[in-house]
């Protein structure tokens, strides 16, 4: 599938932006550098990677998470000169990557920052060469995260060798947690493995997939949304017999953050036909971590499945 950007507007007003003083919006200030302050500074595109820095960085780090509304569309979020003041002081920047929010590249361009990049998709090794059919969404993929707390923990511990055993420490504590996480939705595919789902959009794909769940979404429809793009008649009269017909999916996942005329009657005809609706998201709902956000989408399609 094709990708619509996370951020699809960047302000971006020269280098004389970098002048600026104050915090950089997100999750934490970015005034100083490193050896400024004595904390490394990371940037992360959005609040799920800067969730996962600051647990293994504990007070050694300082995170700007860029996207971190739990109300914000992904996709129509503008970055301000805040957040390219954050990029030119960062120590480490953190992108999802696969077309996901290419904007991070444009800052880093108009920065000239050489900050260490961690782009997480190709950390994951889940898009193959010259793959236009992909899911971006790799943050529900829970072996890819693994991988991704792994590469923080190391980075860190470059960029301060003496808190490296800390940062190792907290990184196996987390990988415990999320091998917990693999361990359920193993569970969940012994008992529901073929079970039909559908989706708004492929955000919960991985999670999906690590479940042995089939989607059943029209491409058609779910790329429609993903773009922005007008959902063609046939792909949505197709998707809403997926929820209303005899052959019902067992569930709809419907992304919270994003809407459309289209998505509304998808979701209004679920609910008519006792399809259960289960909310998704891109960013960490308030007061969240990583783990207990996934946590809470395990026990919701398991509660969805079980109906």
């Amino acid at each position: 599938m094709r990708k619509r950007p996370l951020i699809t507007t960047v302000s971006v007003l020269g280098l004389a932006a970098v002048g600026l003083t104050g915090c950089a919006s997100g999750s934490g200030s970015s005034s100083g550098s490193s050896s400024d302050s004595g904390t490394i500074k990371v940037v992360a595109s959005t609040n799920v990677y800067g969730g996962i820095v600051a647990a293994i960085g504990g007070s050694d780090v300082d995170v700007t998470s860029i996207l971190s509304n739990p109300s914000q569309d992904p996709h129509s979020f503008e970055a301000s000169p805040r957040t390219q003041l954050a990029v030119s002081k960062a120590d480490l920047l953190i992108e999802n990557g696969g077309g996901y929010d290419d904007y991070m590249d444009t800052l880093r361009k108009s920065t000239d920052s050489d900050a260490k990049l961690i782009n997480v998709v190709k950390l994951s090794g889940l898009q193959k060469p010259g793959e236009d059919e992909f899911n971006e969404h790799v943050f529900y993929s829970y072996p890819t995260m693994v991988t991704f707390v792994d590469e923080v923990a190391a980075d860190l511990g470059d960029e301060a060798p003496s808190k490296k055993s800390t940062f190792d420490g907290r990184a196996a504590d987390l990988k415990q947690q999320l091998e917990g996480l693999e361990s359920q939705t193993a569970a969940v595919k012994q008992q529901y493995a073929g079970d039909r789902v559908a989706y708004t959009e492929p955000v919960p794909g991985y999670l999906f997939d690590a479940m042995g769940l089939v989607n059943a979404t029209p491409e058609a429809f779910s790329e429609a949304i993903e773009e922005g793009d007008d959902v063609p008649p046939a792909a949505l009269n197709d998707t809403i017999k997926l929820v209303s017909g005899g052959d019902r999916v067992k569930l709809l996942a419907y992304n919270e953050q994003t809407s459309s005329p289209e998505t509304e009657q998808v979701q209004k005809a679920a609910e008519q036909n006792d399809v259960p609706v289960v909310g998704v998201t891109e960013t960490l709902p308030s007061g969240k971590d990583y783990v207990q956000w996934q946590q809470d989408n395990i026990d919701a399609v398991k509660a969805a499945l079980a109906k």
